[in-house]
């Protein structure tokens, strides 16, 4: 049984009535050629939810794992945001495109004459820090503006290279043009950016042919399902595949708290904290209460839970 919670509303005759308070998190299995948005509003409307938001942007292209987070769970979602992720990328070497993957006109085709040896040798200098330079078909802004819609119009803007975190790229595959990849990166890293590179560096060029979300922070792709699967399910069945809220916080250290510091907290007041300085979630028995940063014996909330609706 799911730990979240859904509580029916009566207003009257407003037609948003049958919307419901939801908090929990859903692990969706994002289909290829929808946006992240548009998916996380057909999970939304299936719900009936009155708030939810995504961790993290999928390009349409790419599908896999997208979780959604209902009610109280948005105010956590910056933690799956900056976790680390997993993907399972195949990469076409001998063409590049306008935008990179395969969404894009067709810049360019070189004959592909490479081994397996000479591709992990290529993967290999991507592990670690990279400088990246954001590509000009996404959705970073810039004076407000997503770079995608000077990209449309024909304009090439300046964009600063930015460091990320490449932790491993392990070839699961390799049938001549294309390579099938493993890739654990930190947040901000453009797998296609990723693709260009190792192509550039292998001299034939190369795009992203296919992208496939596997992992976010502790969540898994085995465990997540498919708009399709949600549509044909009751209310209740949805109902049950909800995660509770701390699972968003389940790799953070737990401060208990007693009844009254528990209130304390609940309004936003600093408690006592006999532990050493760092982030905890904070908890009064099963109850998550937030975020708390300790410091010097204090406990001082940064992310509050709401209190549960009467």
């Amino acid at each position: 049984m799911s730990n979240a919670t859904g509580h029916q509303r009566k207003v009257g005759s407003d037609p948003t009535s049958s919307r419901r308070h939801l908090d929990g998190v859903l692990l969706l299995d994002k289909p290829s050629g929808l946006t992240s948005n548009a998916a996380l509003q057909k999970a939304k409307r299936l719900y009936r939810a009155q708030k939810a938001g995504h961790t993290g942007t999928l390009d349409p292209l790419a599908s896999g794992l997208l979780p959604l987070c209902f009610g109280e769970a948005t105010k956590f979602a910056q933690r799956l945001l900056d976790a680390s992720k997993g993907y399972l990328a195949t990469i076409r070497f001998g063409m590049t495109t306008t935008t990179g993957d395969a969404e894009g006109e067709v810049r360019e085709r070189r004959t592909v004459a490479l081994s397996r040896a000479e591709v992990e040798a290529a993967l290999g200098r991507f592990v670690g820090k990279l400088e990246q330079v954001p590509p000009m078909h996404s959705a970073l802004k810039v004076d407000g503006r997503p770079l995608y819609r000077y990209a449309r119009a024909g304009e090439e803007v300046a964009r600063e290279p930015r460091t990320v975190v490449v932790h491993a790229l392990d070839l699961v595959d390799w049938a001549l043009p294309d390579a099938t990849v493993a890739v654990t990166c930190g947040k901000g890293t453009y797998v296609r950016v990723l693709a260009e590179d190792i192509g550039r560096t292998l001299g034939c060029g190369a795009h992203l042919a296919a992208l496939r979300r596997t992992a976010t922070g502790g969540f898994r792709l085995e465990e997540a399902v498919t708009l399709a699967r949600l549509d044909a399910m009751s209310d209740a069945e949805r109902d049950a595949l909800l995660r509770p809220v701390a699972s968003l916080v389940a790799d953070l250290p737990r401060l208990a708290l007693d009844e009254s510091a528990a209130r304390r907290f609940g309004q936003g007041q600093a408690v006592a904290a006999d532990r050493p300085d760092g982030e905890y979630a904070a908890f009064c028995g099963p109850r998550l209460l937030g975020l708390a940063d300790v410091a010097a014996g204090c406990a001082r909330p940064r992310r509050v839970m709401a209190p549960p609706p009467c």
